[in-house]
């Protein structure tokens, strides 16, 4: 299950963003630093209309849509990467995550204390960052140590390492997040994946604003969009406190709430689809009258492989996938009008499965 942390500096909103996320009321939330101090986790199911829509025409028992684990992480310092605050604690709980979402304190309040003393959207994000690029550079430095015996013997395998240990290095100077796959040969890349360093995780900046502030965004959102766009990231303007309400709210008294303030859609939907576009995720479905049921791949995934996310057993034994488009399948209102007009196909292992393909697989143990 794909997994994504929410992190910030302390008071900037993560643990209300969090009860919101999961319709929950177990991560505490106050107005001091290190409220949260074991990660709170939850499990959501990502928002997709299709699925409702199919059920009813398949007559089907019930949905199952995919998910998303999201982790409340405590509050970092500056010198967290040396072990201020809970700055060990929270680097660990940060390298288990597919996906980050950094969540940014955009509003003015008196009332509410700022770690730093003022509201510097761009400088917190930067303390942020630059606290993971310190800890990256140390356990960098830490592996080059390592193998440096290995590289002096001429070992192949920790010659292409220490290549790729020092240019992540060089990277790291700049203290920003970094996308390996514009810097990395495809060699270089699967070494530079399995070292898992922090600064390389996809990031979303999520803007906390006041509720007037939602529909326009303010001058604090828009620093955070353009340095979003200049270091490859994406943006989503939330307000926490409104996304903790809709929580509460039925599906009808939720969208009025939000025609009212002029939104068409959640923070909350808007970061989770947010999460699925950076990290490349597309959604296929498996319909029938038991169960409507959307399997998270990623795209380019061919027919095999995305059998196997159901089960190792259908990719091993995979022999065709029926290719039905969910638009046609809406349009006929069943697999058989899909048959009879030829909109349904079977495709082999060559297949790249696309976002919405409804499939059934053929396979043999």
């Amino acid at each position: 299950m794909l997994k994504t942390g929410i992190v910030g500096l302390p008071n900037v909103g993560k643990s209300t963003l969090f009860n919101a996320l999961t319709n929950a009321r177990n991560a505490q939330s106050a107005n001091y630093p290190f409220c949260t101090i074991e990660p709170n986790i939850g499990v959501v199911d990502v928002p997709d209309e299709r699925l409702a829509i199919l059920k009813d025409l398949c007559k089907a028992q019930e949905i199952i849509p995919t998910a998303i684990q999201f982790v409340d992480i405590a509050g970092l310092v500056k010198g967290a990467s040396k072990g201020e605050g809970l700055g060990n604690q929270f680097l660990q709980n940060i390298r288990e995550v597919d996906a980050i979402i950094q969540v940014v304190r955009c509003f003015d309040d008196e009332n509410t204390i700022h770690v730093a003393g003022k509201v510097d959207p761009v400088s917190d994000i930067e303390t942020i960052n630059t606290e993971l690029a310190l800890a990256d550079m140390a356990s960098i430095e830490r592996r080059l140590t390592r193998i440096a015996k290995s590289v002096k013997s001429g070992d192949k395998d920790a010659v292409l390492e220490d290549k790729v240990l020092k240019k992540l290095n060089d990277l790291l100077s700049d203290c920003t997040f970094i996308d390996i796959t514009q810097h990395f040969e495809d060699d270089e890349l699967a070494v530079a994946k399995t070292l898992n360093l922090l600064s390389t995780k996809p990031v979303i900046y999520c803007a906390n604003v006041s509720e007037f502030d939602l529909k326009d965004g303010n001058d604090y959102t828009r620093q955070v969009g353009e340095y979003a766009k200049t270091h490859g990231a994406e943006m989503v303007i939330i307000t926490a406190k409104i996304e903790e309400e809709l929580a509460d709210l039925g599906a009808e008294e939720a969208k009025e709430y939000l025609e009212e303030l002029g939104i068409e859609d959640s923070g909350i939907n808007r970061m989770i689809k947010s999460v699925y576009n950076l990290l490349k995720l597309r959604t296929y479905i498996t319909a029938g009258e038991k169960e409507i049921h959307a399997w998270t791949i990623t795209a380019g995934t061919k027919a095999p492989q995305a059998a196997g996310v159901i089960h190792t057993d259908f990719e091993k034994g995979f022999i065709r996938a029926e290719i039905t488009p969910y638009e046609d399948f809406v349009a006929l209102g069943s697999y058989n009008a899909c048959k009879e007009k030829g909109v349904t196909r079977l495709e082999g292992k060559d297949y790249i499965v696309q976002d919405g393909d409804i499939v059934h697989f053929r396979f043999a143990v």
